[in-house]
Order: structure tokens, then C-alpha cells, then sequence
């Protein structure tokens, strides 16, 4: 089989910007996305940016290591030069901006995600569990959220009364659960599937659309949702 010498030689659907173009962003594998930031290899040397990108994952250890890397570590990496480095970092950038926006008041859900990257900062690193409901309106937007408990999750914290009083307030069309776990690991817990099963029940019979329950942990999130859980 011959060996193509640049990405342009490549067939059409092999060629990582023409298959985003074509398929979405999220059916690329990180060295193809790196790849569309870098642009081009080496031509002197038959590299390809595909090569450059691969290199930079391995040397690295991924995109996190990347990101974490200085400039100047990441322009020591044969045939990244400083216009590369920079395109890299600015990259890097705006998706760690995007991640921080809070989840504002108005603005719609469009996934648990969403619910996750507006809570971790707060209650990611917190030492208490505690818990919150996120009211939303009839179109999933964000209305407010209120805290629940603090402490460790029980029937008696985290009672139906108390979770739906301010629901009933807002006149609030759907609601999401979210609490966190100190431990890090955001596995449920027997407790946490036994105060959601209730919790959605009691909101089955008020009208109330239980669209989700997000467990925070240190760098990750668990969705009952996501789950089919609810």
C-alpha cells in the first residue's frame, strides 16, 4: 500500500478536517483534533500533522499533560515552533473558559455536563455533602438553585417537603438534584438511589419533571440521567 506523504494526499474521509466537517466534532480522536490545530507537519521530513500531533500526546501523556505543559517545554518537541505552541495554548484556553462560564439564570440545559461544569468549582473540593435543586421552567431554563442540606445525605436532611417547597414557590416546571461526594469518587450511594427513587416519585405525583440527579466528585460527575436511571 502506498504511503501518502501529507494529509492532503490522503482520501477525503480519512482527512481529519474534511471528516469534522462531515461527521462532527466529537467523532474525532484527540490526535485528529490536535492535528486540526497544528495544521500541517514537516515537509522536509515527510511528517505529517498528524505525526506531530501523536508525538505530543505520548510525550506528554494526553491532552491534560499538554495543557499543563510550559511554553517553552512544548516548543523543545522536534517541529513544534513557536506559532504552533501558541495556537495550541490559545486552543486550550478557550475551552477552559468555556468550561468556567457559570450556568446563569435564563440560560437553557442542554446537558449534564452543563450542571456538572457549573457546580465542580464549588463542590468539588468541598469537605461537607450538600445538596441543592436547580429550578427550571418549562423551557429547561434555569430559574435559581437552592441549597437543601448540609451533611451527610439522609431522608431526614433531605426531605421531600423541604426539597419541594421552593419548587412550589417558583412555580418551577422541572427541577434537577445535585449534591456532592467529599470523597472524590461521585459513585451513588444505596442512600443516594434511595432519596432519588423518592424524591421523583413525590415529584411524579406533584407534576413536577425530575430531570435529573448529578453527583459531583473531584474531577468527575455521575448522571442518573445519563444512566437511565430516572
Amino acid at each position: 500500500m502506498a504511503r501518502y506523504q501529507t494529509i492532503k494526499d490522503w482520501p477525503a474521509e480519512d482527512r481529519p478536517r474534511e471528516k469534522l466537517l462531515d461527521k462532527g466534532a466529537q467523532t474525532l480522536t484527540e490526535t485528529e483534533l490536535l492535528a486540526i490545530i497544528l495544521r500541517n507537519g514537516n515537509a522536509s521530513t515527510g511528517e505529517t500533522a498528524i505525526d506531530h500531533a501523536r508525538l505530543l500526546l505520548s510525550q506528554f501523556g494526553g491532552l491534560k499533560g499538554i495543557d499543563e505543559a510550559s511554553v517553552h517545554e512544548l516548543a523543545k518537541v522536534k517541529g513544534i515552533g513557536p506559532a504552533k505552541v501558541a495556537q495550541i495554548k490559545a486552543c486550550l484556553e478557550i475551552s477552559r473558559r468555556i468550561g468556567h462560564q457559570p450556568w446563569e439564570s435564563g440560560q437553557p440545559l442542554r446537558s449534564s455536563e452543563d450542571v456538572f461544569r457549573h457546580f465542580r468549582d464549588n463542590l468539588g473540593k468541598e469537605k461537607r455533602e450538600l445538596f441543592y435543586v436547580v429550578l427550571l421552567n418549562n423551557k429547561n431554563r434555569k430559574i435559581r438553585e437552592v441549597k437543601i442540606s448540609e451533611g451527610s445525605l439522609t431522608a431526614s436532611l433531605v426531605h421531600p417537603r423541604e426539597v419541594y417547597n421552593p419548587v412550589i414557590r417558583e412555580s418551577a416546571a422541572a427541577v434537577i438534584f445535585v449534591h456532592n461526594h467529599p470523597s472524590g469518587d461521585p459513585a451513588p450511594s444505596p442512600e443516594d438511589l434511595d432519596i432519588t427513587r423518592r424524591l421523583r416519585e413525590v415529584g411524579e405525583v406533584m407534576g413536577i419533571r425530575v430531570l435529573d440527579h448529578v453527583v459531583i466528585g473531584r474531577d468527575r460527575y455521575f448522571s442518573f440521567s445519563d444512566k437511565g436511571m430516572m
